[in-house]
């Protein structure tokens, strides 16, 4: 059995759209927001993602996990980029060093040095906004949407029946994955599998993890071939397919729309002419 995201009508101002009107502004908000390096311009986009996040209505406790994941991952991804710099070396060609942070101790002769300058400082913060802008405006849409909308959100779209029934199973699957994975992980605990005392190597622990990794993958083949199975006694894929429900435009929704092609139109003016180019202020290289 297919399972979807904590979906729950909650009036909020995201779902006071069409879905489809919302993906589409969502891809223009996307490319706009790819398009700049400039952190003042950026800021543009992250005040519209908090916008939509603080009015989601999502309780805490139901995207807690996710929000974890992404705060854990910007910030570790944001981190490593102004320690190494990696991916800034080709926006900016000369550095100005804020500080120089030296350890007190060596290894192999080597003393760790930490050179903190003020395109790295910039560049991370750059990229900090810019990844946090579009993971929290995708976060929303699984939460928001409702499941049973996802196939029509997709034909409506232009997409044929099979790729838009293929993106409603694939929006589903990560969740059914996780529940059984998770009711996996029960029924081998009650058998005296204890995922705690793993040890060992790298392969020792994979070869460990069979009793979770195998009986989920076969479930997972087992009822991907029941859907198959399914969709066929259906004439799947014969004729055109017909929907249940009927999603309707409004004056609003076109507002959103075209609220999203303005920005994404801007967006590559505004870089086609040369701004929003990587930016550092100039206090911190005075």
């Amino acid at each position: 059995m297919l399972v979807a995201w904590r979906y729950k009508q909650r009036n909020s101002l995201l779902q006071s759209f069409d879905p489809r009107a919302w993906i589409i502004f969502f891809s223009c908000f996307l490319a706009g927001t790819v398009v700049f390096w400039d952190f003042r311009y950026l800021l543009f986009f992250f005040a519209i993602a908090l916008l939509f996040v603080f009015t989601s209505r999502i309780p805490w406790k139901d995207m807690s996990r996710a929000w974890l994941f992404i705060i854990g991952f910007i910030l570790f991804f944001s981190v490593l980029t102004f320690f190494t710099g990696r991916g800034g070396m080709e926006l900016y060609t000369t550095e100005h060093t804020l500080t120089k942070l030296v350890a007190t101790f060596q290894i192999f002769g080597w003393t760790p040095t930490l050179n903190i300058t003020a395109e790295k400082t910039m560049y991370a913060v750059s990229m900090l906004i810019r990844v946090f802008s579009i993971a929290s405006m995708t976060i929303l849409i699984p939460y928001s949407f409702n499941p049973a909308h996802y196939g029509i959100i997709f034909r409506g779209l232009g997409l044929p029946d099979k790729v838009a029934y293929g993106m409603d199973l694939t929006m589903r699957f990560i969740p059914t994955f996780g529940r059984d994975f998770s009711l996996t992980m029960d029924a081998q605990k009650a058998r005296g599998y204890e995922i705690e005392k793993l040890g060992g190597g790298l392969f020792a622990q994979v070869r460990k993890l069979a009793p979770l990794i195998v009986p989920v993958t076969i479930h997972a083949i087992a009822g991907s071939e029941d859907i198959i199975d399914a969709m066929d006694l259906r004439a799947f894929g014969v004729g055109p397919r017909t929907w249940l429900e009927k999603l309707t435009y409004r004056k609003r929704d076109y507002m959103l729309i075209g609220f999203g092609v303005v920005i994404l139109l801007v967006s590559v003016a505004l870089s086609l002419l040369g701004f929003g180019k990587f930016w550092v202020p100039a206090f911190l290289i005075g």
